[in-house]
């Protein structure tokens, strides 16, 4: 008489694990989103007491440089920290990929809702907001890097789920061609606004249809990438 040896499941633990750190990176995100709120706080108080506003004015960089460089020096260590909290918790390079999405969107989406709870800003999604420094001005509504960050948390999720089933995406080099071009045109978008945030005219150089394209190169190559996927599994 055989008797049958129940295997472990596997693939049920796999996912226990993922979801664990899923919850733990997320929970990092907000607390981080929150350190960043606080800064943005402390620098408007200090550079825009009268309220943060656009077109901005002029800022005296004469008087100012050692804090414009600490500001680009935070914005740097900002990215070594998503960096590296990616990596720890990643076990492959498309398991980090997708952990610093994850971290960059919700710290991205939480810095609005901090200084939301904070200072009630901003008043509407369609707020400008000065976005990063590096290399140069970022700016845009509030509206579009919470659309781009809501886009590659759907993505992180969709790839840690196929990591931990065992069915990592198939990203090939034409792929990654076409995710680099959709994020220069999305980047592009920001920092052309960025150029003119000191113009009465500032709304009309944001390229809301450079920035669409990016978005949607983004998402035809990621969907393309799950078809392969599919396919290739089947």
């Amino acid at each position: 008489m055989c008797t049958q040896v129940k295997l472990p499941d596997t693939r049920g633990a796999t996912l226990k694990t993922t979801l664990e750190r899923f919850c733990v990176v997320v929970l990092l995100s907000i607390a981080f989103a929150y350190i960043e709120a606080a800064v943005v706080v402390y620098l408007r108080e200090i550079f825009h007491p009268d309220g943060f506003m656009f077109p901005l004015r002029e800022f005296p960089l004469s008087e100012n440089w050692n804090i414009l460089l600490t500001e680009v020096g935070r914005e740097a260590a900002t990215l070594v920290v998503i960096l590296t909290g990616s990596w720890l918790a990643g076990r492959s390079f498309q398991q980090r990929f997708a952990y610093f999405m994850v971290i960059f969107a919700i710290w991205d989406i939480f810095y609005y809702v901090w200084l939301k709870v904070l200072i009630n800003w901003p008043g509407s999604i369609m707020d400008w907001d000065i976005l990063f420094l590096i290399p140069m001005t970022w700016a845009s509504p509030v509206l579009a890097p919470i659309l781009v960050s809501i886009i590659l948390l759907l993505f992180a999720i969709i790839i840690l789920y196929r990591c931990s089933c065992g069915m990592p995406l198939k990203v090939t080099q034409i792929d990654w061609f076409g995710f680099s071009l959709a994020a220069l045109a999305v980047i592009a978008s920001f920092c052309i606004a960025g150029l003119h945030i000191r113009r009465p005219d500032f709304q009309s150089h944001f390229y809301w249809w450079l920035y669409a394209l990016g978005g949607t190169v983004a998402l035809a190559v990621f969907f393309k990438c799950l078809l392969k996927s599919k396919y290739s599994a089947g």
